[in-house]
């Protein structure tokens, strides 16, 4: 020991040079995830959960429902697209692509022109879609995330050398624990669609993307599905092969491309079949149409709930050259292979829509379409006009999507409805349809639609809509709306009756309408637990001179 004293003090500088560099190694190793940032499950809300569904069983049993008696039992057809911008389908505006069967929905039913989804990004989207809740209720304001960085060398070199641009890694240290990273996703707390379906006696099956968690607890089989085919992250690929001489690959240069195209059809962006792995070539848009003609075909005896996520036109473009070539004359590639997307989409709804049509069971299937969000921007192949901003903002062009609903016999075809309404809406009217009697022990925040719908209620279905991501958030009141950006220090005021492209912003003119929806948003705040989760990135959204952020 005494050697090793007089060895160091003989060489202060050294001595210094390896503590310090020992310091530093121990400072940028250490890992960070912290045991703040536990997810623990209500038990209470859990035995409160299974007790009502299986009283709800007992319900349905009592009514003694015919097995064909289809009239209290529609079935009941969900179709999402993925990123699909207000105006990408044609009965809104969009003139390069013909999507006949889109519209034909809206045209055979009705047409929502200002539906809203609760959220402009993909995972809590669809939360608040199928639970009927603010997914803000339940802790569910961000994107799921499998990866947080595990140290300070990982956080710096992603932060200065590879998230760049828009997109920037998050200042927010420390980070969870991997145990609780499994736990981000659907809490078993909450009850969705299918599993109040189930008791009523429907065959559910999800076709297409999850992205709601991948621990067993949340996955689709133990969330009341009979059947999925599909893939439980934001994305996979179209084409598993990517080099076919079919196929046509655009590629981009944002951060979240490259990460993308490395995954594959890999980890949870694999296909599955149930809980098995599965290899198949067949462009996926068009697997899922095939999938969902399938299980209509094999359930047409009795009712059914199909919900069919797609992926288009979601990051990675990928198409077939045929397609691609349909749309030669326009010269943009980029812009070229995201018609390709959207022609693919429409022919694919229209396959699942024939499907029901060659069974007679028009009068008896409910058809929803909408988008989870508006289109991405990022992607520089959509830019959401007439609307401002786009996926990552709380502008119209991240939050308002197409929204159609066809129910023959029921909803008057060419119905257009004006006032604002919300994806939440739709677990409130099919449980009102089916007289499902919702739970006491928590809220919800749809309204039936119907009597909107029918013309016999002409006041608005909701006072107001919010919607929060973190310190990200807005109220529409009316024709008002308040965006607020906690993190920026920015707030603008539009009035979307006269300007909805939100281009005068009228905070200075306006001081007590700010005053009062920012007093509508604390209040509904009160009502909304913290997130369950922390953010990894923040967007940055560029309007004119300013720059808001968005939390993912």
């Amino acid at each position: 020991m005494k050697k090793i004293i007089n060895y160091f003090a003989r060489r202060p500088k050294t001595t210094f040079s390896i503590f310090s560099l020992a310091a530093l190694l121990v400072f940028l190793l250490y890992p960070l995830g912290s045991p703040q940032f536990q997810i623990v499950f209500d038990a209470t809300k859990i035995k409160a959960k299974k007790d009502y569904l299986d009283l709800l069983k007992g319900i349905y049993q009592s009514r003694n429902f015919e097995q064909r008696d289809y009239a209290r039992r529609p079935n009941i057809v969900l179709i999402v697209a993925d990123d699909l911008a207000w105006s990408d389908v044609s009965l809104q505006g969009n003139s390069l692509v013909p999507t006949p069967n889109i519209d034909g929905i809206a045209k055979r039913g009705a047409q929502l022109t200002e539906g809203y989804i609760t959220s402009p990004i993909c995972s809590p989207s669809r939360a608040g879609l199928l639970t009927g809740r603010y997914q803000q209720r339940f802790g569910y304001e961000y994107q799921p995330h499998a990866r947080y960085p595990n140290n300070r060398l990982e956080y710096y070199v992603y932060k200065w050398f590879i998230a760049r641009g828009d997109w920037r890694v998050s200042d927010r240290l420390p980070v969870p624990q991997p145990e609780d990273m499994l736990r981000q996703g659907l809490p078993p707390t909450e009850i969705i669609l299918p599993e109040l379906l189930k008791n009523y006696d429907y065959a559910t099956a999800i076709i297409g993307k999850w992205h709601l968690g991948t621990h067993h607890f949340t996955l689709p089989l133990q969330r009341g599905f009979d059947y999925h085919y599909g893939f439980y992250e934001a994305y996979s690929l179209y084409y598993a092969d990517t080099s076919g001489a079919n196929v046509i690959n655009q590629r981009h240069t944002d951060f979240s491309d490259k990460f993308i195209w490395g995954k594959g059809r890999t980890g949870n962006c694999a296909i599955y079949k149930n809980t098995q792995v599965i290899q198949d070539s067949t462009y996926l848009t068009h697997k899922i149409a095939d999938e969902a003609v399938n299980f209509i075909n094999e359930n047409r005896e009795k009712p059914f709930f199909l919900y069919v996520p797609f992926l288009a036109p979601h990051t990675p473009f990928q198409v077939p050259k045929e397609t691609f070539d349909k749309y030669a004359h326009i010269a943009d590639r980029n812009k070229r292979v995201y018609c390709g997307l959207i022609d693919e989409l429409d022919r694919s709804v229209g396959k699942i829509r024939d499907a029901i049509s060659s069974h007679g069971l028009d009068e008896n299937t409910i058809i929803i379409f909408l988008s989870d969000n508006g289109g991405a921007r990022y992607t520089l192949a959509v830019d959401n006009a007439p609307f401002k901003g786009g996926k990552f903002s709380n502008f119209e062009g991240g939050l308002r999507v197409p929204f159609f609903i066809e129910w023959k016999g029921q909803i008057p075809a060419n119905t257009i409805y004006t006032q604002p309404a919300s994806s939440l809406d739709i677990f409130a009217t099919i449980c009102h349809i089916l007289q499902i009697e919702l739970p006491q022990d928590r809220l919800y925040d749809g309204v039936n639609l119907l009597p909107y719908l029918l013309g016999q209620n002409t006041e608005a279905p909701h006072k107001a809509l919010f919607w929060r991501s973190g310190y990200h958030k807005a109220v529409r009141f009316g024709d008002w709306k308040l965006i607020k950006d906690e993190k920026a220090q920015l707030k603008a005021l539009y009035n979307i009756k006269n300007d909805k492209e939100e281009q005068q912003d009228l905070t200075a003119s306006e001081p007590a309408r700010v005053a009062e929806l920012e007093k509508m948003l604390q209040d509904w705040e009160r009502d909304m637990v913290p997130p369950a989760w922390v953010n990894v990135m923040d967007y940055h959204i560029k309007d004119g001179e300013r720059t808001y952020y968005f939390p993912l």
